[in-house]
């Protein structure tokens, strides 16, 4: 069926009136939106359903989401027959979603299941604990996570609190696609809504301190910045440093009132330094020691910390999350409690660094596909048999302990300012402990080059980007050899020496290369799940003695980014 069949059917009854009329403007106009608009059905990727907002059945509206929700009820039903069934819903500040909140919660409700709304945006982490706190059966976010205002998403939780993963998300999917438009029920019960409130928040930020705070040192000698980016964490950030005893925190006024279109950056993304150029620029003036923003939905978090220069320096999602894991690991290790049966968690395109500092404290790290939801899985899997400790992805995302079962901005900067104030305590930054840690278990670099392919015609040319790494493999990368190819689509590791191939059938099956050179280079290669963009993730090493040795050696490993860059094409 071509886009234009499936618009026309868009001009009947099953739709409303103002949706038909946006339909027949882009058929009128024959605007180059129309095939975007209707040339696929929005699927669930790695974060669930997410795509630009308007009519069709690759947009989020009120029938798309409407189709989510009826397909995810009917399931919810056949999972928990002859139960009275509760579903948390939470919202974030993007344009509709309020809106859209309340539509999900209808549609639920007309289903005879029962709702616990949020009354107000409360980021993604919080929803996570509310499913488990609250012994709901599932859980829905509306987010588009850090996407452009024109986006919006849903994300499904399931019982324990993580995202869907198989076999529930593929079922989930096959109840979405065989509902028809005409069989969603729109017409809602709210006598079957408990509203959810600021009281909740006290609850998950207690639990947060619990899991996150380990020694109280030098809180209220800490110089914070802080910014929401516009987004939810107005609601929880401030008031959770303030109960743990940081005293003094400065915020960005102007990013903490929450806004869809996050009028003061491009991008409210705390990956992209310009996301945080105002907290930085707020931290010269108040001599900050430490700075911290949060996407819209509050799941990831951004630091920047002074540098060797003193000046203010975001770190990657590699380096937070390893200053992190280190720093719990070394406290459980104080404490006795490491006996040999726990593990922390990490994926697939994350710094292979976390395997020398799980094996430095004799934990284990375990490794997934890209996105928290297969770190839920693990804790989930192995529940009973070895403890979770903490677990992080390069994307800006990490968590202490698994009362949330999704990466938890909340927990994660409570841990952060804590160890900021100890260094700081001690005479150094949390910099120099990072530099320390790689002094340990040796220096690693990491860049992410992302190539952005926009519409049906750039899904096709990542599609043909993916297939051409996959049959013609670069023979070598930055001028060293490619020594193993990891193919997580066809589950096989090849070692090129060798040329022998093994089998990798501990992870499931996901468009994802990885190729590793004979010096160490790791190059894994995807396609982004939620946005339109193929993404490459490049690891480089060393070894370091001294901050000297770390100063000299920096800009050589950014310089071999660079070369991979060019080897690849990637300019």
């Amino acid at each position: 069926m071509t886009a234009l069949e499936k618009a026309q059917l868009w001009l009947t009854d099953t739709f409303d009136t103002e949706t038909q009329e946006k339909v027949q403007q882009l058929i009128d106009s024959n605007s180059p939106d129309l095939e975007d608009s209707f040339y696929r059905e929005l699927e669930f990727g790695t974060g669930g359903m997410r795509g630009i907002m308007g009519v069709g059945t690759n947009r989020l509206n009120k029938y798309t989401l409407g189709q989510a929700t009826q397909g995810l009820a009917s399931y919810l039903h056949q999972s928990f027959p002859n139960q009275d069934i509760k579903v948390a819903i939470a919202y974030d500040v993007r344009n509709n979603s309020k809106e859209f909140g309340k539509l999900v919660a209808d549609v639920l409700t007309a289903n005879g299941i029962k709702v616990l709304l949020f009354k107000n945006h409360r980021p993604t982490p919080e929803l996570s604990f509310t499913v488990r706190d609250k012994k709901c059966h599932a859980g829905i976010v509306l987010t588009a996570s850090h996407n452009p205002p024109e986006y919006n998403g849903y994300k499904v939780y399931w019982n324990d609190g993580a995202q869907v993963v198989p076999p529930d998300d593929e079922n989930i999917i096959k109840e979405v696609y065989s509902t028809k438009f005409d069989a969603i029920k729109f017409d809602g019960n709210d006598d079957l809504i408990e509203w959810v409130g600021e009281e909740q928040d006290d609850v998950y930020i207690d639990v947060c301190m619990e899991n996150s705070l380990y020694q109280n040192v030098g809180r209220d000698n800490l110089n914070i910045v802080f910014t929401s980016i516009h987004g939810t964490t107005y609601t929880t950030i401030p008031k959770a440093l303030k109960k743990a005893g940081f005293t003094k925190l400065d915020l960005v006024t102007e990013q903490m009132i929450p806004s869809g279109n996050f009028p003061t950056v491009e991008s409210p993304n705390p990956e992209e330094p310009a996301a945080l150029e105002m907290a930085m620029d707020l931290a010269e003036i108040t001599n900050g020691d430490i700075v911290i923003g949060c996407d819209p939905d509050g799941d990831r978090l951004g630091i920047a910390v002074r540098n060797l220069n003193n000046k203010m320096q975001l770190l990657n999602g590699n380096q937070t999350n390893m200053i992190l894991t280190y720093y719990i690991l070394d406290q459980w290790k104080k404490q006795g409690r490491i006996t040999g049966k726990e593990f922390i968690g990490s994926t697939i395109v994350t710094s292979d660094v976390f395997f020398d500092v799980a094996a430095k404290f004799g934990v284990d790290c375990k490794v997934g596909l890209t996105g928290f939801k297969w770190i839920g899985k693990m804790i989930r899997d192995f529940e009973g048999q070895e403890k979770f400790i903490c677990g992080g992805e390069e994307s800006f995302g990490f968590m202490t302990g698994d009362f949330v079962r999704d990466k938890d901005s909340c927990g994660s900067i409570l841990l952060a300012c804590e160890i900021a104030a100890w260094c700081k305590a001690s005479g150094k930054t949390m910099y120099q402990y990072m530099i320390d840690i790689y002094k340990e278990v040796g220096m690693y670099y990491e860049g992410l080059i992302n190539v952005v392919k926009k519409g049906r015609e750039g899904a096709e040319e990542i599609q043909n980007m993916m297939k051409s790494f996959r049959e013609n493999p670069p023979k070598e990368i930055a001028g060293s050899p490619v020594a193993e190819l990891k193919d997580f689509k066809e589950q096989t590791c090849l070692l090129l020496a060798k040329n022998e191939k093994k089998v990798m059938d501990d992870i499931p099956k996901s468009n994802v290369l990885i190729y590793y050179t004979e010096d160490g280079t790791k190059v894994c290669v995807r396609p982004s799940g939620t946005e339109p963009k193929i993404k490459f993730y490049v690891s480089v090493k060393d070894s370091i003695n001294s901050e000297a040795d770390f100063a000299a050696k920096l800009p050589i490993l950014e310089k071999k980014i660079e070369e991979v860059k060019e080897s690849l094409n990637l300019n």
